[in-house]
């Protein structure tokens, strides 16, 4: 019973772990100035159509996304879903008014790169702890395990299909955005199974 509870406990840490470098990531690479990184466009677009927060509209998103997935497959939401969407949201509330850029543009390029790449790899750990996914994730796995379709395929279209709804609500598409599409699906499928291969989750 103990080495359980351990277990749970240390899988909820992975989780909120991840959670806030996911939500770190994104709102780095967001403020930079290179258009938002794929899901932050539809947040923007959200946001902008509304007059709400950054943070606010993550949640209005992650809760139709969450809908989705309990409709689709069940399975992918648990705990971890609802104690994932409460801290995400928070640190990208948080966390938005909260980064130092430089005034040189090509600094601010690489720590655009940077917050892509915690982006991903925040989402992998997290989405590693099996404990139900993000609302993201969630529909991202939902689709890539019941149809035998691969995670960073489904990731790559799911990412193009956001963007496309955010523009057209006003969200800003940028070269952060394609990047994003491109690296970020391989990275969180690398992180997610390595995690789980360490950590021994």
């Amino acid at each position: 019973m103990k080495n359980n509870n351990q277990k749970i406990l240390k899988k909820l840490l992975i989780l909120v772990i991840g959670s806030i470098i996911a939500a770190y990531g994104i709102t780095l690479a967001l403020y930079a100035g290179f258009g938002g990184a794929t899901l932050a466009v539809l947040w923007q677009g959200v946001a902008g159509t509304f007059h709400i927060s950054i943070g606010t509209a993550s949640f209005i998103v992650a809760l139709g996304m969450i809908l989705f997935a309990i409709i689709y497959d069940r399975s992918q939401i648990h705990i971890g879903t609802v104690l994932y969407q409460i801290v995400y949201s928070a640190c990208v509330e948080l966390f938005a008014d909260c980064h130092v850029y430089s005034i040189y543009r090509w600094i601010n390029f690489f720590i655009m790169l940077l917050g892509v790449l915690l982006f991903a790899v925040g989402t992998g750990l997290y989405a590693s702890a099996s404990l139900g996914r993000g609302s993201y994730e969630a529909v991202t796995f939902a689709l890539a395990e019941k149809n035998n379709w691969q995670v960073k395929i489904v990731r790559m279209s799911l990412d193009i299909l956001v963007v496309i709804i955010g523009v057209l609500l006003g969200g800003k598409f940028g070269v952060c955005t394609l990047i994003t599409v491109i690296i970020s699906g391989p990275i969180i499928q690398f992180v997610n199974a390595k995690a789980k291969q360490v950590l021994k989750i």
